[in-house]
Parts: C-alpha cells; structure tokens; sequence
C-alpha cells in the first residue's frame, strides 16, 4: 500500500471525518448521519460470497473503508452499508471497480442469509431453500463513495455507460448502467456543509494549482488558523505543500506556516540569486573583492559564496552550491 494510500484510509476512517463526508454527499450537509452510530465492518468480507478460490481472493484489492450506518431521519430508522474508496489519481475504470466491490457486498449478505436458513432449515418452499432468500429476507442496502484526492480536474468515468464504445441505442434500455457518487475537491461550490476539517482539505486541493487563490482562502478563512495535525500531514500529502509541522503541536496555524514558507521561498530566492551572480563574474575571473565592489556586497558576504562555488568548478551547480553554504552555516 502506497503512503497516499495509507494516509487517506487512517484519515477517512475516523468517525467524525466519515460522517462529515457522507452528509455531505447524500444529505447536502445537513448532520444526519452521526459518528456514533456508525461501526466498522470486515473489508476483507464479501469476496468468498462469489465463490472465488484462496489464490483469487488474496489477489483482490480490499475496500478503503466499509462502515456500518443507523440511520434515523424523518422519524424513521434506517440501516446502509457505506464504503469509500479514496483515489489519490484518476481512475479510469472507476465504474467496473466499485460495482465489483458493491455486488460483493450483496453476494456476501445472500450467503450469509443462506446459511443462517441452512441451519435453521426454516425455509417454506423449494424455491426459497434452492435461493437461500425467502421472499421475507430483506438486502441492506450499499453505497459506494469515491474520494478524489488529486488537484486536477477529474476526466474520469462517471457512470459505466461512460466506457462503452458505440452502443445501438435501442440495445441501451436493457443495459443496466451504474453510476458513481463522486466527490472531487475542483468541482465542490460550498464548503460550508463540513463541519470536520475536510473542509480545509478538500479547500486546499481545489486551489492547490494557483498559489493566488490558495494564499486568499488562507487569509479569508480564519478556519486556518486552527488546523489539526493530521490534516496538515494530509495537505502536505495530497496538495503537495511543506507546511512545517512542530512535532510538539497537535493544531497548527496554516495562515501563519504558509506566510513563513513563503517568505523563506523568497530569501532562498535571493540568496540563490546573489550565488548565480558572483558564479558569473566568477568565471570571468574576478576577484571576490571585484565582485563585492560590482554587486555592492561587503566582502565577508561574497568570500564565503565565492569559495563554495570554486569549489564546484566547473560546474557550477547553483543549488548545490547553496545546500553547501548551509551545511558550513550549520557546523560553524
């Protein structure tokens, strides 16, 4: 399992970040689903329902998350599988993915059912002992959440119709087609729904591409001001930052860290800046007190830069150049 993998099946599992997610996605961000009437179930359930071999099972992908929900909503109680699958990039056979994993799902409570018929031997007819389902049994039903975890837009199938190629239409009614329940961060419109951190995570990716709008969400949002660590960790994951995490804080102010990364961005600009020009004039062999005088630095900043870089001859690798001027800095 990839770090990507690992980080997005530790970070949706949590309770509270599982229930946020999912009503937002089928209740509009109304709090119906609650952490603690949610429970875990066995991911590596479900595919002996199909009657697939030892060697074929341990070949499967295993569901991300699988949780089991009760439901009460409109002064009913309802109870629904829900799984969610996290892609880090885009999947292009999405579809054909998650209904495998969703009939498995089914397969395993038909089996589970006839066995419990099985040893009851309380089925009243030899259809129902032939099904193992009488026509009293009812399925719990499944729904499958894809997650993408990525910061470009999402070119992916949608729905298994999606993948077909040319299909004559009046075959199309008698073709069943499965559709997924896709969350991408690009496409989101309202963050408030999340009451959990996600919202900063699903914020940060949506914007990841264009540092502009990543820095004005950073300073309109004071959410950012208190960021939970593994969120953080997850941002710097999925989006790509280096927001510096102090291993002693469990919240972390992200309007601050992202301003401090970004004024370190600028003095390492300048610094390399200053090091491509003294490798200039280096090689038309001036010396350091000429190159003091033409770039008006006093000598003691240009000796120690013009000793790193002939050092680097004949290279010249600006980078390496800098890494070695700090590595000096830090055993002076």
């Amino acid at each position: 399992m990839s770090a990507k993998d690992s980080m997005a099946k530790e970070y949706f599992a949590d309770n509270a970040r599982f229930a946020d997610l999912c009503n937002n996605i089928l209740y509009g961000g109304r709090e119906v689903i609650l952490p603690e009437n949610l429970k875990e179930r066995d991911t590596t359930e479900v595919l002996t329902a199909l009657g697939l071999d030892k060697k074929t099972i341990a070949m499967q992908k295993l569901r991300d998350i699988f949780k089991n929900a009760s439901i009460k909503y409109t002064g009913k109680s309802y109870v629904v599988l829900i799984g969610v699958e996290n892609q880090s990039d885009i999947h292009y056979a999405i579809p054909v993915k998650n209904m495998f994993y969703d009939v498995m799902a089914y397969g395993n409570q038909v089996k589970e059912t006839a066995k419990k018929h099985r040893k009851e031997k309380d089925t009243a007819t030899s259809d129902e002992f032939l099904s193992g389902f009488t026509k009293e049994d009812k399925l719990i039903p499944v729904i499958t959440i894809t997650v993408y975890l990525g910061t470009k837009e999402w070119d992916g199938p949608r729905k298994l119709s999606d993948m077909f190629g040319d299909v004559d239409e009046e075959l199309l009614p008698f073709i069943p087609d499965y559709r997924i329940n896709l969350l991408a961060p690009r496409e989101i419109t309202d963050f408030t729904g999340f009451r959990t951190s996600i919202r900063q995570l699903f914020e940060v990716l949506q914007n990841a591409y264009d540092k502009e709008k990543m820095q004005e969400v950073l300073q309109n949002d004071e959410k950012f001001s208190k960021v939970d660590r593994e969120t953080v960790e997850a941002i710097n994951l999925f989006a790509g930052t280096d927001i510096d995490i102090d291993e002693k804080e469990e919240v972390i102010d992200m309007c601050k860290a992202w301003e401090e990364q970004k004024n370190e961005g600028r003095e390492l600009g300048e610094r390399q800046k200053i090091i491509s020009l003294v490798v200039k004039k280096l090689q038309k062999d001036k010396s350091v007190a000429e190159i003091a005088d033409d770039l008006e630095e006093k000598e003691e900043v240009i000796a120690p830069i013009y000793e790193a870089a002939l050092s680097m001859k004949p290279d010249y690798d600006v980078e390496k150049i800098y890494e070695l001027l700090e590595k000096n800095k830090k055993l002076a």
